[in-house]
């Protein structure tokens, strides 16, 4: 996806969130998010939006934490979330083509990478928000929804942090069946390398295979839908591996 793809779905998504979150009520419980009502899922997701925004409108290129958490509620809370979200969709579509600015994440640049991960960020906080209603979602395309499978998985868990570890090497298969798109992931004591390839992927054996649309797969991984949202084969002790120790941090 192109970097303004990434921005335009973004301001979209941030636009869901609200719209769900204003619906369901601050009060309301999130049922991806445990113990989350939907004034915890706004804080958050407005805090990570201002968070991103100064590292691209202040161009910080080192690590500069966040101003944290604000103690709103209510039609408050929301207006500070909208006003947040519009920020970092202005702040990327304004900022140069060769931003200067402290990443974590391999990109072809730190535009690139900003509006990739804000765009992912967004829609995984978006489903939440939608969750709360208990209605359906509103669709992830294929494309993005494979992207999103990419950077976490060749991304997220290839850094030290990840947890997703096994004494006995093991491998999982991610198979989007409506695209191109299959990563081969090998877990072992160190952190997880994951290959993405096209078509059904290579030939070898593998531990475990999960399989089905991108967007199916997308939330699953993140931990948005269970596993019986997409095919299981092999091993399911493979992939509880990962559904027990892949929260992102």
């Amino acid at each position: 996806m192109q970097i303004t793809e990434h921005i335009a779905s973004l301001s979209e998504e941030g636009r869901l969130l609200a719209a769900a979150a204003e619906q369901a009520g601050p009060g309301a419980s999130v049922p991806t998010c445990p113990g989350w009502q939907i004034r915890h899922l706004l804080r958050h997701t407005g805090m990570v939006h201002r968070w991103a925004a100064g590292f691209i409108t202040e161009g910080h290129t080192a690590y500069h934490p966040d101003g944290g958490e604000p103690d709103l509620d209510g039609a408050e809370l929301l207006a500070w979330f909208r006003e947040g979200h519009r920020h970092l969709v202005r702040s990327l579509e304004e900022a140069p083509a060769d931003l200067e600015c402290w990443t974590f994440l391999p990109a072809p640049s730190p535009l690139a990478f900003w509006s990739r991960r804000q765009l992912h960020e967004t829609t995984v906080h978006r489903v939440d928000a939608e969750s709360a209603l208990g209605g359906p979602l509103t669709p992830v395309s294929a494309d993005r929804a494979a992207d999103g499978i990419d950077e976490l998985l060749t991304g997220f868990h290839a850094r030290p942090k990840s947890r997703v570890r096994s004494d006995r090497p093991r491998t999982l298969r991610v198979r989007a069946v409506d695209t191109a798109a299959t990563w081969t992931v090998r877990i072992s004591e160190a952190p997880p390398q994951a290959v993405r390839t096209a078509g059904e992927g290579s030939a070898e054996d593998v531990d475990c295979e999960l399989s089905g649309t991108a967007e199916g797969l997308y939330l699953a991984l993140w931990n948005r839908l269970p596993l019986t949202a997409v095919t299981l084969r092999g091993d399911r002790a493979v992939a509880r591996l990962w559904t027990d120790n892949s929260a992102v941090t």
